[in-house]
């Protein structure tokens, strides 16, 4: 097989340059089906590095599951399974084996914290139906906060809450502490407190919540149409142009977008169905409705 020096991206792809015909890419080489000629190589197989066989019914991957921040050795520990066939005195020396496997992998007490704290916050991203990036931006959280020695004192539950809501507002992903704390083993104060500890000293890059970004889970927990979802979205972007979101509760910003533009279409929409959907109270909803109304 002879070699051909480097050809140019059309003639590599169109034809081959000695004999005119098709080339072939096969395991990083193009190489013409004619007459042999390589026509260009790469030196990087992207392919397995297995090969298979016609006759061969076993699976030939040996790759694992990927590494992940969500688990204390990002994945890489192994397990001993379990197995109906193996009987007697090797099934106890399997058991024995797998007792003590497991009190090597986790021996430490910060191995044992994280281990309950990221069971808890994969619990907690997948009950608020929150992505795996947050989820691995919670734990990678979890053990910045437990290098700087912020645990000491306070619960795992409220660390692990607090790290799911900082890394859903990190994100732009709109979360209330209510419904953290609602799907959380951790009570409120817990969950603040842990937060504060967070963001006071590994200065999170967090800022204002826009109220625009719970519209559109409002307006769909409400039931209301794309119209008045659209209008809220403009009234949400003039309450923070003109200051009315300063100092109040985001969500309730965004209930008070939607009562005012359902009102504007004729849409059937109460102040309390509002301000439930939001978990606010109708006064929290009436004060940022009547800044809107008087602006107009």
């Amino acid at each position: 097989m002879s070699e051909a020096p480097a050809a140019d991206a059309s003639t590599t792809t169109n034809s081959c340059p000695e004999c005119g015909g098709r080339p072939e890419a096969d395991r990083g080489e193009t190489v013409c089906g004619d007459c042999g000629l390589v026509l260009s190589e790469y030196r990087i197989d992207h392919g397995p590095e297995w090969r298979s066989f016609d006759d061969d019914d076993t699976n030939p991957k040996r790759t694992g599951a990927p590494l992940t921040r969500s688990r204390h050795d990002r994945g890489l520990s192994t397990e001993i399974g379990r197995s109906t066939r193996v009987k007697g005195r090797k099934r106890r020396q399997l058991a024995r084996m797998r007792r003590q496997h497991n009190r090597a992998r986790i021996s430490t007490k910060r191995d044992r914290n994280q281990v309950y704290a990221f069971t808890e916050i994969r619990r907690l991203t997948g009950a608020l139906s929150l992505p795996d990036r947050i989820r691995d931006h919670a734990c990678s959280l979890f053990d910045s906060a437990q290098s700087e020695d912020l645990l000491r004192g306070r619960s795992l539950e409220g660390f692990a809450a607090a790290c799911v809501y900082a890394a859903s507002r990190i994100a732009g992903v709109s979360r209330t502490v209510e419904e953290v704390t609602d799907a959380a083993k951790a009570t409120k104060a817990e969950q603040t407190a842990a937060y504060d500890a967070i963001n006071r000293e590994l200065g999170l890059p967090v800022g204002p919540i826009d109220p625009a970004e719970y519209v559109p889970r409002f307006a769909s927990r409400l039931d209301l149409s794309g119209d008045v979802e659209r209008r809220a979205r403009e009234y949400a972007g003039e309450a923070v142009e003109r200051g009315f979101a300063v100092g109040r509760n985001p969500s309730g910003v965004a209930a008070a977008c939607l009562y005012t533009a359902a009102c504007d279409v004729g849409a059937d929409l109460t102040q309390r169905d509002a301000a439930d959907a939001a978990d606010v109270t109708p006064v929290t909803l009436r004060s940022t409705y009547q800044d809107l109304r008087d602006a107009e």
